[in-house]
């Protein structure tokens, strides 16, 4: 018989509790299951360990001495190491205050004790499964390289492609994961969110106009979604679009282009595919009347003089 050279990793499964009998029962179940157990008697405890270790699901008590689940959770989500780690509560309050508290403080789930391991146990295969998915699509992302990363409710950042960490980076002067978005920021993300136009409008940090900040959308609770885009300036005359019937991205498009940029640049440089942008290469001439890109460019360029 043949056996496979690779062995299946084991997840690894931190369990927070006060109680040495639930460590035990939960201790030898995930063992049992094929994971691998990390115990913590307190929130303290925790953090230490995942300083030197990062779990794939954290198993959380709500009610400890000392640092409750409830804040342990909250520090755990504010590194963005950790920001995707699926936390379950455990507790014996089955109110829908704790349950809402634990939720918001970045729980994905809330069992009651006494613990139903099989139940436990579903659960647990459930959100490692769903954590794998939103893995796979934010690396998806990193491979295409979109400028894109998302913040909490206060403007942290959650997680970040390498594209927008670079740009942060550089215009922020500072890691990435530093970043918080200021107060004007911070209002126009809340005034955006949940409306349909949302995805059109843009924002600027006050002091780097060109760093443009996109919303795209809730991707979880308190977990949304931005893009990033540099402007340098380039874009044609608001008077000149609006004459030609072009839309403010339309302008966008048809201003790279005339400094030269191929499609994938612009692309690149907008944060859209290159499929979007051949669209709006076809509507640009249409308007523009004309059949190809020179021609178009000749006329983004003369309008750019006139105007300046």
């Amino acid at each position: 018989m043949l056996m496979s050279i690779e062995t299946k990793k084991r997840d690894v499964v931190l369990v927070v509790d006060d109680s040495p009998e639930t460590l035990r029962l939960l201790t030898d179940a995930l063992d049992g299951a094929g994971m691998t157990v990390m115990v913590a008697m307190d929130g303290a405890a925790a953090m230490r360990i995942v300083d030197q270790i990062t779990p794939d699901i954290v198993l959380l008590d709500a009610v400890m001495p000392g640092i409750d689940g409830f804040e342990t959770c909250r520090r755990l989500k504010r590194d963005a190491g950790l920001a995707n780690v699926p936390v379950i509560f455990m507790t014996g309050l089955a109110e829908t205050e704790h349950i809402v508290r634990g939720l918001d403080a970045g729980g994905v789930d809330y069992v009651t004790k006494p613990i139903v391991i099989e139940e436990m146990l579903a659960r647990i295969r459930v959100h490692l499964g769903n954590a794998r998915l939103t893995q796979s699509a934010r690396t998806a992302l990193d491979v295409s390289g979109r400028f894109l990363f998302a913040v909490n409710r206060q403007g942290h950042i959650l997680w970040a492609t390498p594209q927008a960490q670079k740009l942060l980076a550089d215009h922020h002067g500072a890691q990435a994961d530093d970043f918080v978005l200021p107060p004007s920021l911070l209002q126009w993300l809340d005034q955006t969110k949940g409306k349909g136009s949302a995805k059109t409008q843009a924002a600027s940090l006050p002091d780097n106009p060109q760093l443009r900040f996109y919303y795209m959308g809730e991707t979880a609770p308190n977990e949304f979604l931005l893009r990033l885009s540099k402007e340098s300036g380039t874009a044609l005359p608001p008077e000149f679009t609006s004459e030609l019937g072009l839309t403010t991205r339309e302008g966008e498009v048809l201003a790279w282009l005339s400094k030269g940029k191929t499609n994938r640049d612009i692309a690149q440089i907008l944060g859209l595919s290159p499929r979007t942008v051949d669209k709006h290469l076809e509507q640009i001439y249409a308007k523009l009347g004309v059949e190809n890109r020179t021609a178009a460019a000749a006329i983004a360029t003369n309008a750019t003089r006139r105007n300046s």
